[in-house]
C-alpha cells in the first residue's frame, strides 16, 4: 500500500509539471511560471503534509523521487557555474581597454559587500536583542549533540589559520583542480585564473595581434555555446522550483519549528529588515525599487528554494545582464563574488545573531557592551570572505566567528532543525545583494543600460528563443 501511494504522489508531481509545461506552450511570461511552479510546489507540500507526517515513509520515499527533478535542475545549474565563470570573465575583461576598469570594478564590487556584511551584522545583532533571544532556553535532542560534536571536530580545521593563510587559499594553485571545485574557496580561485587570463590577452594584443585575435575568436564561438547550455537549463526553472518547494514543505516538521518560533521569526525579521536596506540603497543611487523587486523576484525565488547561492549563479548572472541592464563584466564579477564574499544572510546576519544569543550563556561576557558589538561586527565582516556558497555555508562562517570571539562553537547545533528553513530566506537575501552590489556597482562605472532597467516587458532570453 506504501509503494502505491508514492506512484500517486509521484504522478501527481508529473502532473503538476504538465501544467507548468501547458503554461509554456501557451506563452505564459517567465516570471508567471516561476510563480505557478512556487506555488503548486507550496500547495502540494501542504497537502502531503495534512495527508501523512513529515518523517512518513511515504513522504521521504515520495520526495526522493521529486530530488529528480528538483536537485537535478539544481546540479545542472551547478555544471554551468564554472564555465559561464570562465568564459563570461574572460570574456568581459578581452573587451577593456585596460587592466584599471579591472580593478576598480573589482574593487566597489567588494567593498558593497562587505559594507552591507557590516551592516547586516548589526541588523542581527539588534534583532537578537530586540526578541530577546538566548541559547539558555534552547533545548537539544540527539541530533543537535551529534550537530554540536561535528562542529567542535570541524573547529580543529579552520581554528589555527589565520587571515593571511585564509586569504592565500583563494589565489589557485592548481586552476584544474578549482575547476572541479575541488576546495572551498574553488570560485574564488577560478575567478583569479580567468582574470589573469583575460588581462593576458590585452598584453597579447601588443606583442602579437594576430595570435590575440585568434583567442578572442575561440573564446567568442565557446562563450556562444556556453550561453546557449545555460538558456536551455534556465527554462526548466519553474520545473525545478515546483519540485524544490514541494520537498521542503512535505519534509519540513512543524513541530520543531514551533519550538524555536522566537528564533525563525527574528530571523526572518533581521532579513526583511536587511533587504529593504537593499532597496533603499537603490533608491539612494536612482533605481526604482518596486522596478528592481519585480525583475529579480523570479531569481530570488529559485534561491529561496534551493538554498545555494552558487547554483543561483547563471540565473544571477543573466537577470542582472538581460533584465537590470548590468554589463556583463560586472554582472559575472558581481555574482561569482557574492557567491562567496560577503554574503548579508549567511555571514553577516546569522553570526550575529548567533554570537549574541550565545554569548548571554557565558559568564563575563555583556552582549550589549559597545565593545562586544563593535567587535562582533568587524569579527563577522572579516569572516565574510571565502563563505561557501552552498547550503550550510552559514555554519561555517558562524564557526569561524564563534571560535574568534571566543564562544563555545557546539551550542551552534541546537539551531540544526530549523537551518533549512532559515537557510531558504538568507540565500534569497545573500543573491539580492550580489545583484544589489553589481547594479551599484554599474551606476558608479556608468555600465548600466537604464533603457534596459525602465522597460517592464524585457524577459530572460529563455523566453524568447
Amino acid at each position: 500500500m506504501e509503494t502505491l501511494w508514492v506512484i500517486i504522489n509521484v504522478l501527481v508531481l508529473f502532473l503538476l509539471v504538465g501544467i507548468l509545461y501547458w503554461m509554456q506552450k501557451k506563452h505564459y511570461s517567465f516570471t508567471k511560471r516561476v510563480f505557478a511552479g512556487l506555488g503548486l510546489g507550496v500547495l502540494f507540500g501542504v497537502a502531503l503534509q495534512l495527508i501523512y507526517t513529515s518523517t512518513s515513509e511515504v513522504v521521504v520515499k515520495s520526495t526522493d523521487w521529486f530530488n529528480l527533478i528538483g536537485y537535478g535542475y539544481v546540479r545542472l545549474l551547478q555544471m554551468m557555474v564554472i564555465p559561464l565563470i570562465m568564459v563570461s570573465i574572460i570574456s568581459a575583461i578581452m573587451k577593456l581597454k585596460g587592466g584599471r576598469n579591472l580593478g576598480k570594478m573589482s574593487g566597489l564590487i567588494i567593498t558593497v559587500l562587505l559594507l552591507t556584511t557590516a551592516i547586516a551584522a548589526a541588523v542581527g545583532i539588534t534583532t537578537a536583542l530586540a526578541f530577546d533571544l538566548s541559547a539558555v532556553n534552547i533545548q537539544g535532542g540527539a541530533a543537535e549533540e551529534q550537530q554540536g560534536a561535528l562542529l567542535q571536530e570541524r573547529l580543529g580545521d579552520v581554528q589555527d589559520r589565520t587571515l593571511p593563510q585564509q586569504i592565500l587559499d583563494f589565489i589557485p594553485s592548481n586552476p584544474f583542480a578549482d575547476m572541479t571545485g575541488a576546495r572551498r574557496t574553488s570560485t574564488i580561485a577560478v575567478v583569479i585564473f580567468s582574470a589573469f587570463v583575460g588581462i593576458a590577452v590585452l598584453g597579447l594584443d601588443r606583442k602579437n595581434k594576430e595570435q590575440a585575435e585568434t583567442f578572442r575568436n575561440m573564446i567568442n564561438a565557446v562563450y556562444g555555446v556556453v550561453m546557449r547550455i545555460v538558456t536551455l537549463v534556465l527554462r526548466l526553472t519553474p520545473y525545478g522550483i515546483l519540485a524544490l518547494m514541494a520537498k521542503t514543505i512535505a519534509t519540513t516538521d512543524l513541530a520543531v519549528i514551533m519550538n524555536l518560533i522566537d528564533f525563525v521569526l527574528a530571523s526572518y525579521v533581521a532579513l526583511i529588515v536587511m533587504f529593504i536596506i537593499h532597496l533603499v540603497l537603490l533608491a539612494i543611487f536612482g533605481f526604482n525599487p518596486i522596478k528592481y523587486v519585480k525583475k529579480v523576484f523570479p531569481t530570488l525565488t529559485f534561491a529561496f528554494t534551493s538554498r545555494s547561492s552558487a547554483a543561483t549563479i547563471p540565473l544571477n548572472v543573466q537577470t542582472q545582464n538581460k533584465k537590470l541592464g548590468v554589463s556583463e563584466g560586472i554582472a559575472n564579477l558581481s555574482a561569482t563574488f557574492g557567491a562567496t564574499i560577503g554574503q548579508n544572510g549567511c555571514a553577516g546576519i546569522y553570526p550575529a545573531m548567533l554570537a549574541v544569543m550565545i554569548a548571554q550563556t557565558v559568564e563575563g561576557v555583556d552582549p550589549t557592551s559597545w565593545s562586544f558589538i563593535l567587535t562582533l561586527i568587524v569579527v563577522v565582516m572579516i569572516s565574510s570572505f571565502g563563505v561557501a556558497g552552498v547550503g550550510g555555508g552559514a555554519t561555517f562562517a558562524s564557526l569561524i566567528v564563534l571560535s574568534t570571539m571566543n564562544l563555545p562553537v557546539a551550542l551552534a547545533g541546537l539551531l540544526i532543525s530549523v537551518e533549512p528553513l532559515i537557510d531558504m530566506g538568507r540565500t534569497a537575501l545573500n543573491v539580492n545583494d550580489s545583484m544589489t552590489a553589481g547594479v551599484i556597482t554599474g551606476k558608479v562605472m556608468n555600465e548600466v543600460d537604464k533603457d534596459v532597467f525602465n522597460d517592464d516587458h524585457i524577459e530572460l532570453d529563455m523566453v524568447q528563443t
